[in-house]
């Protein structure tokens, strides 16, 4: 099994409200596309989808957002792309995607078109909660031994007004481990994101040591930062277990069929005063999730009030917390972690 890493990166949010902003959605997955070197042919696929995308918004929804980010399965590189509004939603999504059920005026022939342009393609929508659906196009092929034990979706934004955002985050799994960081950097912009950068880069390079040792050793590396909260989790697959150290504001919950469990976050500031590291075990289900937040997410929600969202792509988890529990005044991360089934 492939070493697998995300870490924050290059998420573009869109708004579409009107038919221009379609136009700039289309800008910022054609660019994206390029700058990580997509083929001319997967490049305008990207244009393609974007288009669908921000047209059904026009016309069907309600304040939609796109979302673009590069993505990675082993040495493959992708676009995915993300649309989420909080329209009408669809009573019957099976009939939306059959051929002829077309958005007049855009370039393809609507949800059914995009499926197929898509490596990758999923939609979840339930009528007076909106829809949200994701689409990836990957450079070439993905074999099965490209791929990791574990599904990753994210969104990840700054605080409206701010350059870069205050939050960071990254996931690595190797097979039977799965690591997965949320730093929330106290307060915003630029000196709030170099403490949660330096909190996850120093993560990432004891990866090997235990959680509670990585956490002393980012809690000594921030010493000279403003601080950060911070959630750190490690499933250990082979003996469903899963370990958590959360110091500060940061949710992280185990979810599955019937509830969820949140783990224990410690009271502290990560560089500032944090009492004896402490450790948390859980049993880890196969059938389980891993959703972890910052604070810039409302915590009062349940994933199985929304029907059959757990079974969809974690990217359209994420994206449908963020669009129904968003502050909407602080930097923002939702990271989804759910096991890959045997047909992706």
């Amino acid at each position: 099994m492939i070493k697998e890493q995300h870490v924050a990166g290059d998420q573009v949010q869109v708004p579409v409200g009107e038919s221009t902003r379609v136009a700039e959605a289309r800008r910022k997955a054609v660019e994206l596309a390029g700058r990580i070197g997509l083929d001319e042919t997967k490049t305008g696929t990207c244009a393609v989808i974007a288009s669908e995308m921000g047209t059904n918004l026009v016309k069907h929804a309600t304040n939609g957002e796109m979302f673009v980010r590069s993505v990675t399965q082993g040495t493959m590189q992708g676009i995915e792309l993300v649309a989420i509004d909080r329209g009408p939603g669809m009573s019957n999504v099976s009939h939306a995607l059959k051929d002829g059920t077309s958005t007049a005026g855009s370039s393809g022939n609507g949800l059914g078109a995009m499926m197929r342009m898509a490596a990758e393609f999923d939609i979840h929508s339930l009528p007076g909660r909106g829809t949200s659906l994701v689409a990836r196009v990957w450079n070439g092929p993905v074999s099965a031994r490209q791929t990791s034990v574990m599904r990753t979706g994210v969104i990840h934004l700054a605080k409206p007004g701010e350059a870069v955002s205050g939050d960071a985050w990254y996931s690595e799994c190797t097979g039977s481990r799965t690591l997965c960081a949320v730093v929330d950097g106290l307060g915003h912009g630029a000196l709030a994101a170099h403490a949660a950068q330096l909190a996850v880069e120093t993560l990432r390079a004891h990866a090997q040591a235990s959680l509670t040792e990585q956490v002393d050793l980012a809690h000594r590396a921030l010493r000279s930062t403003r601080g950060a909260a911070l959630g750190i989790a490690e499933i250990l697959h082979d003996q469903q277990l899963v370990k958590f150290v959360g110091i500060g504001n940061i949710m992280a919950s185990i979810c599955q069929a019937g509830g969820s469990r949140n783990m224990v976050s410690q009271n502290g500031i990560l560089g500032h005063q944090i009492r004896r590291v402490t450790e948390f075990q859980y049993p880890w289900p196969e059938s389980a999730m891993l959703v972890m937040c910052s604070d810039g997410i409302n915590t009062h929600w349940d994933i199985n009030a929304y029907v059959g969202l757990a079974a969809r792509d974690p990217s359209l988890i994420a994206a449908t917390l963020y669009r129904d529990f968003s502050r909407g005044r602080d930097d923002t991360t939702v990271v989804v972690l759910k096991k890959r089934t045997t047909d992706g």
